[in-house]
């Protein structure tokens, strides 16, 4: 390998003399932005989520959405065609969930365990009926939460709004990630088959 003092002797003269810097001068290298309250209320969610808190999803600062906007959510790394087929609503919906009548505190507790759920019993695809609520007082109450609290979920892959024919913008088709037996059956099966 070589003496430590010939490379200790060769460093120090590529480099040459250095000196100290001198003050006290910090320089804070992250930009200011503004955190909004929704914000601390996502990232509070999200990382009670990751630690297994049940009750981590935000019913606080809640952006309402139109009743009759569509929701699309897709994570990094999804396949631009398993999304299409999953907006097309080419998937089969295996799993259903009806929020209709219940309110933000109970639909929250039954989201949570629909998506517990779907990944125990290895659920690809599920469909959450949430409704538009039009003409009521807050239109759009549980599909502004659903709209909000999936991506809080890392199982959720994606989401979008459902075809007409399974209810429209009243309902979400959810993509969920495959659990882990259902990975390893997967490479079992196609694995050996690279060559």
């Amino acid at each position: 390998m070589g003496d430590d003092s010939s490379e200790h002797s060769s460093f120090g003269k590529l480099v040459g003399e250095v000196l100290p810097l001198k003050g006290d001068v910090v320089v804070n290298l992250k930009c200011a932005r503004e955190i909004t309250p929704g914000t601390l209320e996502r990232r509070r969610a999200a990382e009670a989520l990751a630690a297994g808190n049940a009750n981590s999803l935000p019913t606080e600062h809640i952006p309402l959405v139109e009743p009759h906007a569509e929701l699309a959510f897709v994570r990094p790394g999804v396949q631009h065609g398993v999304y299409r087929r999953l907006r097309l609503g080419e998937y089969r919906c295996d799993s259903r969930l009806d929020l209709h009548g219940l309110t933000v505190a109970q639909a929250r507790e039954i989201l949570w365990r629909f998506v517990a759920d779907c990944m125990r019993h290895d659920i690809r695809v599920g469909l959450v009926t949430h409704g538009r609520g039009v003409g009521r007082s807050t239109p759009a109450l549980l599909k502004s939460c659903v709209a909000l609290w999936l991506p809080c979920f890392p199982d959720v892959l994606a989401f979008h709004s459902a075809p007409r024919h399974l209810g429209g913008t009243g309902a979400t088709l959810v993509l969920l990630r495959k659990s882990e037996r259902a990975r390893s059956e997967n490479f079992e099966r196609h694995g050996k088959r690279t060559r």
